[in-house]
Protein backbone atom coordinates (compact mmCIF):
# COMPACT_ATOMS: atom_id res chain seq x y z
CA UNK A 1 0.00 0.00 0.00
CA UNK A 2 3.05 2.70 0.90
CA UNK A 3 4.56 1.74 -2.50
CA UNK A 4 1.65 2.54 -4.21
CA UNK A 5 0.71 5.81 -2.15
CA UNK A 6 4.53 6.79 -3.53
CA UNK A 7 4.15 6.21 -6.90
CA UNK A 8 1.16 7.77 -7.00
CA UNK A 9 2.10 11.19 -5.06
CA UNK A 10 5.23 11.16 -7.63
CA UNK A 11 2.98 10.56 -10.47
CA UNK A 12 0.73 13.52 -9.28
CA UNK A 13 4.08 15.73 -8.80
CA UNK A 14 4.96 14.50 -11.98
CA UNK A 15 1.64 16.00 -13.80
CA UNK A 16 1.79 19.37 -11.47
CA UNK A 17 5.04 20.05 -13.44
CA UNK A 18 4.26 19.10 -16.91
CA UNK A 19 1.00 21.46 -16.44
CA UNK A 20 3.46 24.22 -15.03
CA UNK A 21 5.44 23.88 -18.25
CA UNK A 22 2.86 24.02 -20.33
CA UNK A 23 0.97 27.32 -19.01
CA UNK A 24 4.65 28.78 -18.94
CA UNK A 25 4.85 27.84 -22.69
CA UNK A 26 1.69 29.50 -23.31
CA UNK A 27 2.32 32.53 -21.55
CA UNK A 28 5.80 32.77 -23.35
CA UNK A 29 4.00 32.15 -26.71
CA UNK A 30 1.61 35.33 -25.91
CA UNK A 31 3.84 37.47 -24.28
CA UNK A 32 5.78 37.04 -27.72
CA UNK A 33 2.73 37.70 -29.76
CA UNK A 34 2.12 40.68 -27.29
CA UNK A 35 5.91 42.00 -28.28
CA UNK A 36 6.41 41.08 -32.15
CA UNK A 37 3.21 43.65 -32.29
CA UNK A 38 5.45 46.77 -30.90
CA UNK A 39 8.96 46.97 -31.93
CA UNK A 40 10.60 43.93 -31.51
CA UNK A 41 13.93 46.04 -30.46
CA UNK A 42 12.70 45.01 -26.56
CA UNK A 43 13.20 41.46 -26.83
CA UNK A 44 16.70 41.32 -28.63
CA UNK A 45 18.06 43.74 -26.18
CA UNK A 46 16.75 41.29 -23.13
CA UNK A 47 17.97 38.22 -25.29
CA UNK A 48 21.30 39.79 -25.58
CA UNK A 49 21.58 40.79 -21.83
CA UNK A 50 20.73 37.28 -21.11
CA UNK A 51 23.34 35.90 -23.12
CA UNK A 52 25.53 38.65 -21.36
CA UNK A 53 24.15 37.45 -18.18
CA UNK A 54 25.00 33.80 -18.92
CA UNK A 55 28.47 34.94 -19.86
CA UNK A 56 29.29 37.33 -17.05
CA UNK A 57 31.75 35.04 -14.38
CA UNK A 58 33.11 35.89 -10.99
CA UNK A 59 36.95 36.21 -11.05
CA UNK A 60 39.32 36.28 -8.67
CA UNK A 61 42.13 38.67 -8.86
CA UNK A 62 45.14 39.21 -7.16
CA UNK A 63 45.46 43.79 -7.70
CA UNK A 64 48.97 44.65 -6.43
CA UNK A 65 49.54 47.90 -4.15
CA UNK A 66 52.18 49.62 -2.66
CA UNK A 67 52.38 49.28 1.13
CA UNK A 68 52.24 53.21 2.87
CA UNK A 69 56.28 53.01 2.65
CA UNK A 70 56.49 51.82 -0.64
CA UNK A 71 58.35 48.79 0.52
CA UNK A 72 56.81 47.03 -2.75
CA UNK A 73 53.63 45.68 -4.23
CA UNK A 74 51.42 43.47 -2.25
CA UNK A 75 48.79 41.30 -3.21
CA UNK A 76 44.61 42.10 -2.43
CA UNK A 77 42.62 39.20 -3.61
CA UNK A 78 39.89 41.01 -5.30
CA UNK A 79 36.26 39.47 -7.23
CA UNK A 80 35.87 40.98 -10.46
CA UNK A 81 32.42 40.23 -12.63
CA UNK A 82 33.79 40.40 -16.01
CA UNK A 83 33.35 37.88 -19.51
CA UNK A 84 36.48 36.11 -20.63
CA UNK A 85 36.95 39.12 -22.99
CA UNK A 86 36.58 42.32 -20.53
CA UNK A 87 38.59 40.62 -17.50
CA UNK A 88 41.56 42.54 -18.21
CA UNK A 89 39.42 45.84 -17.95
CA UNK A 90 37.46 44.60 -14.92
CA UNK A 91 41.13 44.04 -12.65
CA UNK A 92 42.35 47.72 -13.39
CA UNK A 93 38.79 49.18 -12.56
CA UNK A 94 39.81 46.80 -9.38
CA UNK A 95 43.52 48.37 -8.84
CA UNK A 96 41.52 51.94 -10.04
CA UNK A 97 39.07 51.65 -7.15
CA UNK A 98 41.86 50.87 -4.74
CA UNK A 99 42.58 48.81 -1.67
CA UNK A 100 40.22 47.44 1.31
CA UNK A 101 43.20 47.01 3.37
CA UNK A 102 44.08 50.15 5.37
CA UNK A 103 47.76 48.98 5.46
CA UNK A 104 47.64 49.15 1.61
CA UNK A 105 47.79 52.81 -0.85
CA UNK A 106 46.19 53.67 -3.99
CA UNK A 107 48.45 54.26 -7.04
CA UNK A 108 46.40 56.06 -9.17
CA UNK A 109 46.96 59.96 -9.45
CA UNK A 110 44.40 62.59 -9.41
CA UNK A 111 41.20 62.19 -11.78
CA UNK A 112 43.01 59.28 -13.93
CA UNK A 113 40.46 57.44 -16.20
CA UNK A 114 40.72 54.50 -17.36
CA UNK A 115 39.86 54.70 -21.57
CA UNK A 116 40.27 50.89 -22.73
CA UNK A 117 42.10 47.66 -22.54
CA UNK A 118 42.89 44.84 -25.09
CA UNK A 119 44.60 42.12 -25.88
CA UNK A 120 46.89 41.98 -28.10
CA UNK A 121 48.45 38.22 -29.00
CA UNK A 122 50.52 38.17 -25.68
CA UNK A 123 50.32 42.04 -24.85
CA UNK A 124 47.66 43.82 -23.04
CA UNK A 125 47.78 47.44 -24.10
CA UNK A 126 45.57 49.14 -21.15
CA UNK A 127 44.89 53.02 -22.52
CA UNK A 128 44.49 55.98 -19.72
CA UNK A 129 43.52 59.39 -19.72
CA UNK A 130 46.23 61.96 -19.63
CA UNK A 131 45.62 62.85 -16.47
CA UNK A 132 47.71 59.53 -15.73
CA UNK A 133 50.58 61.76 -16.62
CA UNK A 134 48.66 64.92 -15.71
CA UNK A 135 48.20 64.43 -11.99
CA UNK A 136 51.48 62.09 -11.19
CA UNK A 137 53.04 63.47 -7.92
CA UNK A 138 55.33 60.83 -6.84
CA UNK A 139 58.68 60.28 -7.80
CA UNK A 140 60.90 57.36 -8.96
CA UNK A 141 59.78 54.98 -6.29
CA UNK A 142 56.20 56.33 -7.08
CA UNK A 143 56.38 55.73 -10.14
CA UNK A 144 57.52 52.18 -10.10
CA UNK A 145 54.80 51.52 -7.63
CA UNK A 146 52.18 52.97 -10.67
CA UNK A 147 53.90 51.36 -13.37
CA UNK A 148 54.12 48.02 -10.86
CA UNK A 149 50.72 47.55 -9.84
CA UNK A 150 49.51 47.71 -13.33
CA UNK A 151 52.09 45.38 -15.13
CA UNK A 152 51.51 42.79 -11.86
CA UNK A 153 47.80 42.89 -12.04
CA UNK A 154 47.57 42.37 -15.35
CA UNK A 155 50.24 39.45 -15.43
CA UNK A 156 48.44 37.62 -12.76
CA UNK A 157 46.39 36.26 -15.71
CA UNK A 158 49.05 33.64 -17.35
CA UNK A 159 48.35 34.21 -20.90
CA UNK A 160 49.23 37.83 -20.39
CA UNK A 161 53.66 38.23 -20.73
CA UNK A 162 53.36 41.77 -21.18
CA UNK A 163 51.84 45.24 -20.69
CA UNK A 164 51.84 48.13 -23.15
CA UNK A 165 50.98 51.48 -21.23
CA UNK A 166 49.22 54.00 -23.30
CA UNK A 167 48.34 57.62 -22.52
CA UNK A 168 45.06 58.98 -24.96
CA UNK A 169 45.87 56.07 -27.26
CA UNK A 170 49.57 56.56 -28.12
CA UNK A 171 53.16 55.08 -26.18
CA UNK A 172 54.29 57.67 -23.72
CA UNK A 173 58.21 57.32 -22.94
CA UNK A 174 57.54 57.55 -19.30
CA UNK A 175 54.59 58.69 -16.97
CA UNK A 176 56.95 60.78 -14.65
CA UNK A 177 59.78 61.04 -15.79
CA UNK A 178 61.97 58.05 -14.10
CA UNK A 179 60.90 54.79 -15.77
CA UNK A 180 60.55 54.17 -19.28
CA UNK A 181 57.66 52.97 -20.51
CA UNK A 182 57.40 53.57 -24.30
CA UNK A 183 57.68 49.72 -25.15
CA UNK A 184 55.77 46.83 -23.18
CA UNK A 185 56.62 45.48 -20.03
CA UNK A 186 57.11 42.20 -18.70
CA UNK A 187 56.09 41.38 -14.92
CA UNK A 188 58.19 43.11 -12.26
CA UNK A 189 58.65 40.41 -9.70
CA UNK A 190 61.18 41.88 -7.90
CA UNK A 191 58.55 44.50 -6.93
CA UNK A 192 56.67 41.55 -5.27
CA UNK A 193 55.70 41.21 -1.63
CA UNK A 194 53.86 38.66 0.53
Amino acid sequence: MKLGYKYGKALLLAMVLVLSLLVAGCDQQKESKDSSSGSGQAQVETSAETKQAANDLITEVNVYFPDENATGLFPERKSVKATDKSKYKAAMEALMAGPKDKRLTSVMPGKTQLLWVKMDKDTVKVNFDENICRSFRGGSTGEEMLVGSIVNTLTEFPEVKQVQILVEGHEVDSIGGHLDTSKPLKRMKELLRK
